[in-house]
């Protein structure tokens, strides 16, 4: 076994940290104090190639493969949770679904787009219905020269700033997942509207908001692959973002551990540096191992997108643990810092906060496991 990266890997990680730490960590609070999204380093990001480095090749992007993505989604979360949030749905789960179910046309159309800097949203959740997909209310019916879309989307990251993404509707909500179609839907559309913006504990630098469609037209060529295919697209594409998730939680979680063990080193206490005390120490081991399972877990669930194999356990694993791992690890830096680790001056105060929900979004905990349980009795 090997368990190194390869060299593709560890010059784009070393290139990708290094444009965080000069370009995202000086300016990461300051995003999140002013809620303001930095289309400017959005920008920067696209032009390193990070945006379509796992796109296809033959329709403008990077052609590596997703190993690579869920590197920079970790390194970014490093940075800020909000940024990697805006990174792994635009150019992960939004464009999974064009470049595996999408046309020629589709492919074509919105890959160069993405890799360019454009952001994308996803909207499958509801009011009604998060983790039961099949409960979605947003109605589809066809019309002379495409489709009409009615319905509302709530939770939707990049909701103000995306300029283009995928709706999952249904037919008739009593077909359950038999009546879900997937369409790619043009932020500007007649009838599209950006609603509420969620006013969120953290990861403020990043939208999570309201899209509201009425009488939404759009044509027939924005469907992704066949009618009633829509339950199936999801599922598979939030397979793979599941593992940017996991990679999101292991980038802050190292941010969190790198700032507490900093500390711990500077900080005198009972006339000696904190991390002499043994209860800090067995804390920072604590730390070290938890980071250490949470990386293979996620890396191999990558390994496995990227060899084309069945992942839907792995990736239920890595996002379950490095998730709830990420938690304790803050958790704990926050306690190793003390009062200074409650302030907002505190980046560990950041980092808390912006951690909770890498264990609600692509599929809470208890989802994860009940996706694990199905496969340990029907493997």
């Amino acid at each position: 076994m090997d368990f190194a990266d390869s060299e593709q890997e560890r010059l784009f990680r070393a290139a990708v940290r290094e444009f965080v730490e000069s370009e995202v960590v000086p300016n990461a609070s300051r995003w999140e104090d002013t809620h303001t999204f930095p289309y400017e380093t959005y920008r920067q990001m696209a032009e390193l190639g990070l945006c379509g480095v796992s796109l296809p090749a033959e329709y403008g992007g990077g052609g590596a493969g997703k190993t690579l993505f869920y590197i920079a989604t970790e390194e970014l979360a490093h940075g800020s949770a909000g940024l990697s949030t805006a990174y792994l749905v635009a150019c992960g789960i939004s464009m999974d679904v064009i470049c595996v179910n999408g046309t020629e046309d589709q492919r074509h159309h919105y890959v160069p787009r993405c890799s360019a800097g454009e952001l994308a949203f996803f909207a499958l959740t509801e009011a009604g219905g998060g983790s039961d997909v099949a409960l979605l209310q947003t109605r589809y019916r066809r019309s002379n020269n495409g489709f009409v879309l009615d319905g509302v989307k709530t939770f939707i990251s990049n909701g103000e700033e995306a300029s283009f993404g995928i709706v999952f509707a249904t037919m008739d909500p009593s077909l359950r997942h038999k009546g879900i179609s997937a369409f790619v839907v043009e932020k500007s559309v007649p009838g599209l509207s950006v609603g509420k913006k969620e006013n969120k504990s953290g990861q403020h630098c990043s939208s999570t908001t309201e899209l509201i469609f009425q009488e939404c037209k759009i044509p027939r060529s924005a469907l992704i692959g066949e009618e009633s295919q829509g339950f199936k697209i999801a599922l598979e594409s939030i397979t793979r973002s599941r593992v940017s998730v996991a990679a999101q939680a292991l980038g802050i979680a190292t941010a969190a551990y790198t700032e507490a063990l900093n500390y711990a080193t500077a900080r005198q206490a009972f006339g000696k540096p904190l991390g002499q005390l043994q209860a800090i120490q067995f804390m920072l081991a604590d730390m070290a191992t938890q980071l250490e399972v949470a990386r293979l877990l996620t890396y191999r669930a990558a390994w496995s997108i990227d060899h084309n194999r069945t992942a839907v356990s792995q990736a239920a694993m890595a996002k379950l643990y490095a998730s709830e791992a990420a938690g304790r690890i803050c958790h704990d830096a926050v306690q190793i810092f003390g009062g200074y680790g409650y302030v907002r001056e505190s980046p560990v105060e950041r980092f808390w906060r912006d951690q909770r929900v890498t264990e609600i979004y692509e599929g809470t905990s208890e989802m994860q496991r009940l996706a694990i349980a199905r496969h340990i009795f029907n493997p």
